[in-house]
């Protein structure tokens, strides 16, 4: 049987990124591991994206033609990611139906419990499981209802620059599939994807999403902070985060960042604890571990910080450890970032599904 190819496009706030994977066989659960075939990046000016969806289409789109023409991508089909506050998440349970049908029927089944009307609104059902009860036979899932615009915006970007799109998956469901392997597959996770402007917490049972969030804070903020309180760009303020870090001793000519990075650090940890502590004090299983995935997670001290305060261990996702890697990527320069890819990684993941 050939096998299948898929591109996945991570559309973030500082840049695009982009994985090619093929599925031996065309089938991404068989016993050969999909291959790393290509991936690329492109980098963003501040504004053109902002909190998950596109704000300057025109230069997306350049940026897109930018990142297919150096990565040397062979096809134009993609699978693209949604995933911001804009995009509700919540459990949800059914009559059990054909998938069909249930997909028909959620506009009825949802209409007066959605923070947006039904018009404006993109709806899909993640099934989890399944039961026979009282009422009957029942199925157990997840609702995921986008804003209409959160979705076109991005859409058109990338048919601007020449791409198709023929997926719109949601981005912590891709993030479970690009990193729930091994340990991270067998307990009860909490991956944590700290973006510039947006963290996305998704905790898995046994591999399943159980609980979604979207935090409006992210690296990015850190660097803001540190830029308006010590009076420096943003490109010297993003060094500075870095070498000042979270919960070491400074000297006194850093004491400045260092109190701007801990302001924005601390409340973006607290509000990622909190999440997790409702996760567990609401019929959820004890977490075992937390993935950090993203930009935002390489700040030094983060994961020890964070480790401290949920009392729980952290450790950084890699989406790669599941994957060949062919001669046409190029592995080493990957090392110490493999956390980076993992949304598109997952996003690739969905569709070959």
């Amino acid at each position: 049987m050939a096998s299948t190819r898929v591109i996945g496009l991570d559309i973030g706030s500082t840049c695009v990124r982009a994985a090619e994977l093929e599925f031996p066989g065309g089938n991404r659960t068989g016993k050969n591991p999909p291959s790393l075939v290509r991936f690329g990046e492109v980098g963003l000016p501040l504004g053109a994206v902002r909190d998950g969806e596109v704000v300057q289409q025109d230069i997306v789109a350049r940026a897109l033609r930018q990142l297919w023409s150096q990565a040397k991508f062979e096809s134009k089909d993609v699978v693209i990611g949604v995933g911001n506050q804009r995009v509700v998440v919540r459990e949800l349970d059914l009559p059990w139906m054909p998938y069909a049908q249930i997909k028909e029927s959620l506009a009825f089944q949802v209409s007066d419990s959605l923070p947006m009307s039904i018009e404006d609104a993109l709806l899909d059902f993640y099934p989890t499981s399944q039961s026979d009860g009282p009422q009957g036979r029942m199925v157990h899932g997840m609702l995921v209802a986008a804003q209409r615009d959160t979705v076109s915006t991005n859409v058109i970007a990338v048919e601007a620059a020449g791409l198709h799109p023929t997926m719109v998956d949601l981005n912590a469901f891709a993030l479970v599939r690009s990193l729930a392997r091994g340990d991270l597959a067998r307990g009860t996770t909490a991956f944590v994807d700290i973006g510039a402007s947006v963290t996305t917490i998704v905790i898995a049972d046994q591999g399943v999403p159980r609980l979604v969030r979207s935090l409006p804070s992210g690296g990015q903020n850190v660097t803001a902070a540190v830029a308006a309180a010590a009076g420096i760009s943003n490109p010297e303020a993003e060094v500075v985060k870095r070498e000042v870090g979270i919960g070491y001793a400074v000297t006194p000519d850093r004491a400045v960042a260092s109190e701007a990075v801990n302001g924005v650090v601390r409340t973006l940890v607290e509000s990622i604890r909190n999440t997790l502590v409702y996760y567990t004090q609401n019929g959820g299983a004890a977490i075992d571990v937390v993935a950090l995935i993203g930009g935002g997670a390489h700040l030094p001290g983060l994961g020890q910080y964070l480790s401290s305060t949920s009392r729980l261990p952290v450790t950084l996702g890699d989406p790669l450890s599941g994957l060949r890697t062919s001669k046409t990527a190029d592995r080493a320069a990957l090392n110490g970032h493999e956390s980076l890819i993992a949304l598109s990684v997952g996003l690739a993941y969905g569709v070959a599904a």
